[in-house]
């Protein structure tokens, strides 16, 4: 498919198997501090933004639906926080849909409490190419309102319509760790869910004037556990339909920093797609640093509208 638009993307079905990953956000969107590049969080290295952890606010927006209590016990800092058997939270369908019969797993981008686990996150784990830190703090818009919260919020709200459509969702983690997971046990979560697709859910943390979405789409890359060969292509064809998918649901135009106004990126550097055996994409939802972004990031109607467009983009995926 070619990366020159966003919007005739609807127009052929790649055929798959019967179960689809959406991983909220991989990792997080800084390299250990808010809004740096360096982790496997799909952004782009860019100036320093701020220094404070990701928080929410009296002024931030509630989750749609609220997590499990964290765990509050320590981690030894070169351990994982659950047991070695990746395991993600399952939820049964709500309905009898076009999903019917898929499985969705969700992985809601950071964990709100990775700033108190800097020595665990920061800890380097193989991503089949090189090594990366575990997962990241992700970044934060300037009233507070953390990625980690966002993330979940639309994970909840596209967990809630995928499963009025028939699917079955797991969720890698819902706020219910003490920190992480790991982007290599995000990634293994989702493998073995067998899943056809995977949409790992972001917000950036760039620049003020920089707005807009933007898709990640896995590079050709092979090395240790990762080789993305096989999932190179229909990622693309995913990456397109979720990219038209929430143009034309949320109206927000494809980034103006990143993808030449494509709404498509494509990397190599990311764990979370290194190490993904099924079709999978990051989408940035937008730009919390910029103040028009961050305003629609934090409206839970527009979250509402994010969580349908992907929720479309993926439908049209498995269904055409």
């Amino acid at each position: 498919m070619s990366h020159g638009s966003v919007l005739p993307i609807a127009r052929r079905l790649v055929a798959g198997p019967t179960v689809v990953l959406l991983a909220a956000g991989l990792a997080g969107c800084g390299g250990g501090a808010v809004g740096m590049g360096g982790g496997d969080d799909g952004k782009k290295p860019v100036a320093a933004a701020s220094s404070s952890s990701p928080s929410t606010s009296a002024s931030a927006p509630a989750s749609s639906s609220s997590p499990s209590p964290a765990s509050t016990a320590p981690q030894p800092a070169g351990s994982e926080p659950a047991s070695a058997e990746p395991k993600g939270s399952e939820a049964e369908p709500a309905g009898d849909g076009p999903l019917r019969g898929k499985v969705v797993v969700v992985d809601p981008g950071h964990n709100i409490h990775n700033a108190e686990h800097s020595a665990e996150i920061n800890r380097q784990v193989d991503i089949g190419t090189g090594r990366k830190e575990c997962d990241t703090t992700g970044t934060e818009t300037n009233s507070g309102y953390a990625e980690a919260s966002f993330s979940l919020d639309v994970a909840h709200r596209l967990r809630a319509i995928l499963q009025s459509r028939g699917a079955k969702v797991v969720l890698t983690h819902d706020g219910d760790r003490p920190y992480g997971p790991c982007v290599t046990e995000r990634a293994e979560i989702g493998n073995k869910a067998h899943g056809d697709a995977a949409v790992s859910i972001h917000a950036d943390g760039a620049e003020p004037g920089q707005r807009g979405f933007h898709v990640i789409l896995p590079a050709r890359v092979r090395g240790g556990a990762a080789d993305t060969a096989p999932i190179v292509e229909p990622s693309k064809e995913l990456g397109a339909r979720v990219a038209g998918n929430f143009v034309k649901v949320t109206g927000s135009a494809p980034s103006n920093y990143i993808g030449h106004g494509t709404g498509l990126d494509t990397r190599g550097d990311l764990g979370g797609l290194n190490l993904s055996t099924i079709p999978k994409v990051f989408i940035e939802c937008g730009n919390m640093r910029d103040a028009q972004d961050a305003a629609l990031l934090t409206d839970g109607n527009w979250r509402e509208k994010a969580a349908q467009g992907i929720a479309d983009g993926i439908t049209d995926f498995l269904h055409g």
